[in-house]
């Protein structure tokens, strides 16, 4: 039950925080955004650390080690899925790179040694069908012929990168709790600002366009998501609490709507009640 209580808990500040990310993300330019984010992370957090020292007597080199590659490999995922938003289609790029549950599922029943049953298979393929329908115009796919370039091969390296660091960061939490995977991830921030400096791209204030406060909220939304989530995985399985968690895809579809008056088709109305339908679904058999 706490599983799915904080996977929940994941999916509704996950979806907010990226919300307010992307308003962000108009003041900002999107490197500066999350090494901002990142190292705000790491100077709030450290306070927190000093509290969770003696869960580290459980850290070995080995797990060390795989933290430290599993860090890189998120923040690689996020460098190559904004370099991805420069050379191909926004929308396409987004839904590919957002798909990564769908890895985290088959990595943790491949790798994990994890399992579902029969009618939580269905619940989660209910999910991602809902998840595909919020993201993607098919009647726009339909009209546009999209060519396959290097812009849509890096938002599904994006894709398996993040798949694999929320599938594999199970196992340092098992070992040494929900805190400290995450927190040696933030204290990574320094090679954004290295890939930067050789990319010769600008670092821009957290105070540019009066940003700060956003980023302020959105990191705190998006940390707390991501330290549920990994609680809920140290409580329940990595198959189950993935997709109720990154099905945040539709909150954000239905916050722009609401709030910024995005327009909203009923294909997508349809998405967001299908991948809601799965997640009460799959919340009700997981208890």
């Amino acid at each position: 039950m706490q599983a799915i209580i904080f996977a929940l808990i994941s999916y509704f500040t996950w979806g907010t925080g990226a919300f307010i990310e992307a308003i962000v993300a108009r003041r900002l330019n999107s490197y500066s955004l999350i090494f901002w984010g990142f190292i705000l992370s790491a100077l709030i957090l450290s306070f927190y650390a000093f509290f969770q020292t003696t869960s580290l007597n459980l850290l070995t080199p080995a797990i060390l080690i795989l933290n430290i590659i599993l860090g890189t490999v998120l923040i690689a995922g996020s460098i190559i899925y904004f370099e991805a938003y420069k050379v191909a289609n926004r929308a396409i790029v987004g839904t590919i790179a957002q798909s990564f549950p769908a890895v985290v599922v088959i990595l943790s029943l491949i790798f994990l040694g994890e399992r579902v049953t029969f009618s939580q298979a269905v619940s989660i393929i209910i999910i991602f069908v809902g998840m595909f329908l919020s993201a993607v115009d098919i009647s726009e796919l339909r009209r546009k012929t999209f060519s396959i370039n290097k812009g849509f091969l890096f938002a599904i390296i994006a894709m398996i990168c993040w798949g694999a660091y929320f599938a594999f960061i199970k196992i340092p939490v098992e070992k040494i709790g929900w805190f400290w995977p995450n927190y040696f991830s933030f204290l990574l921030f320094p090679l954004i600002f290295f890939y930067m400096r050789i990319m010769k791209i600008k670092l821009e204030k957290p105070t540019k366009n009066n940003a700060f406060f956003l980023i302020i909220i959105s990191t705190v939304l998006v940390r707390v998501a991501e330290f549920s989530y990994n609680f809920a995985i140290s409580k329940g399985l990595v198959v189950i609490v993935a997709p109720i968690a990154g099905a945040n895809l539709t909150l954000f579809v239905l916050l722009a709507f609401l709030i910024f008056k995005d327009p909203i088709k009923k294909q997508q109305i349809i998405g967001i009640i299908t991948a809601l339908v799965g997640i009460v679904l799959l919340s009700t058999l997981s208890v």
